[in-house]
């Protein structure tokens, strides 16, 4: 592992031209749901990126997504194309206990036929242009391993790596290693 980069004096990244056209980034709305849920259950069911390995029906989540409110550090944000939510982005606890309330997890999940399509970078942007204002020292973020499109997602975004911890999610018959990352947000 490479040593990571030190952060900048202004963690949010450099747009690198205008936002890819097609699509809108709005909050998440209790509508979106049934899609926010459909996007993650791909990834249940292909992808070690999430350790569930069972789907869920909209309604086992519906307490995760009505915890994210419209100001405050747990948010959540959609991108939606033609009507359709294409990804969703989130800022949620990162632990239970009120000394870590400044610190928030993220994570952001695109339409399998819109990765790479700056999805991900735009849902990201307004996540943390939202966040900009709150009580939040830090974002961390995990993510399995290999995830060379993730690891550069989060390191335009300041995130750099602080750790790996090895083989501690079993999924697909197989042990995956976990890279957790820190993001200053002042």
């Amino acid at each position: 592992m490479s040593s990571p980069d030190p952060p900048s004096q202004d963690p949010r990244p450099k747009r690198h031209g205008p936002a890819p056209p097609g699509f809108e980034v709005r909050a998440g709305l209790a509508s979106d749901l049934d899609a926010v849920t459909r996007i993650y259950n791909h990834y249940v069911a292909t992808s070690p990126c999430t350790f569930d390995t069972r789907e869920f029906l909209p309604g086992e989540r519906a307490a995760w997504w009505n915890g994210f409110l419209p100001s405050g550090r747990h948010r959540a944000f959609v991108a939606v194309s033609r009507g359709e939510v294409i990804g969703y982005a989130v800022s949620h606890a990162f632990r239970p206990r009120p000394a870590y309330d400044t610190t928030v997890e993220t994570s952001v999940y695109c339409a399998p036929e819109r990765r790479h399509a700056g999805v991900g970078t735009a849902l990201y942007e307004r996540l943390f242009e939202s966040l900009r204002t709150e009580d939040v020292e830090l974002a961390v973020a995990g993510f399995t391993l290999p995830n060379a499109g993730s690891e550069a997602l989060h390191r335009r975004f300041g995130f750099h790596p602080v750790g790996v911890f090895h083989r501690c999610g079993r999924k697909f018959d197989r042990f995956w290693d976990v890279q957790w990352n820190e993001r200053p947000m002042r």
